[in-house]
């Protein structure tokens, strides 16, 4: 750092965003809420206005005004009910959490994940306990602190994209509506996932097919092929079939070559049984 970042590192680091078109403005010392009268609203990127406000108060939190020009963010808490991480990891698999840029670990131990900004506006979802910030939002940033924790860059993604907040509800949401399995079964067993798969209808078969490899790979089952045959009763075609499957054995960091694509005839029950003793 340099003799004038050491001084005011706040200052300089509120220079460094503003720079990078994002617009910043002043938290209370060592709180989130906004120092200025109308908090995100006074946000600039006037390198003279930001160096008045944090040379008088060196100490105040670095607010960054989200949603075009500034970032996008995605918001992981951390609360004593429950954390988010569960879902970021959701997220993660189904590649929507691709073109992050950043992430910077938060005082209460959470995540914030920056992205491209964009005009999506805000979005919560308290049972994922996920919140999006964008347009008419804002996140307090590094090198902040709030009860003497501070927020820290831990990943320099390097990415360059964006973060479809409608994608992220649409995935989490119906993740809620999934069937889950009854007490005392195996948390997932192919051929009941096969036969929800073969209920889907249009519009919710790709999805659904997703979904269903997700929860295979993760309790260890290995061959998809019976979640295939079923894509392939509600009208499925092969590449999206394949893709799918594929997408979700390289989110889960499974061996894709075991993939059986071709179309092949489902054993009758009575030999699958004979064939598992």
């Amino acid at each position: 750092m340099t003799g004038h970042e050491h001084a005011n590192p706040r200052l300089a680091a509120a220079l460094r965003y503003a720079q990078a078109d994002w617009p910043v403005f002043p938290c209370r010392p060592g709180e989130k809420a906004p120092a200025t009268r109308h908090g995100f609203l006074d946000a600039t990127t006037d390198p003279d206005k930001i160096t008045w406000w944090w040379s008088r108060t060196p100490d105040r939190n670095v607010a960054i005004a989200t949603g075009a020009p500034g970032p996008d963010v995605l918001d992981v808490d951390v609360h004593k009910k429950g954390n988010g991480f569960a879902a970021f990891n959701r997220l993660h698999r189904a590649g929507l959490l691709d073109g992050a840029n950043a992430y910077i670990r938060t005082p209460s131990g959470g995540l914030h994940a920056y992205f491209a900004g964009s005009e999506q506006g805000n979005g919560r979802l308290p049972r994922q306990h996920l919140d999006f910030r964008s347009t008419g939002g804002y996140v307090v940033a590094p090198p902040s602190a709030v009860d003497g924790r501070h927020y820290e860059m831990i990943n320099r993604a390097g990415g360059q994209g964006g973060l479809d907040w409608a994608a992220v509800t649409r995935l989490l949401e119906r993740e809620l509506q999934q069937p889950s399995p009854r007490s005392g079964e195996r948390p997932a067993d192919a051929h009941r996932l096969a036969e929800w798969v073969a209920r889907q209808q249009e519009g919710n078969r790709n999805d659904s097919l997703f979904w269903a490899a997700n929860r295979a790979l993760d309790a260890g089952l290995a061959d998809l092929g019976e979640l295939a045959e079923a894509a392939r009763l509600t009208g499925l075609d092969e590449r999206e079939i394949a893709r799918t499957l594929t997408s979700a054995r390289r989110h889960a960091d499974r061996p894709s070559g075991a993939e059986p694509l071709a179309r092949r005839t489902p054993e009758p029950a009575s030999q699958q049984r004979e064939a598992e003793a």
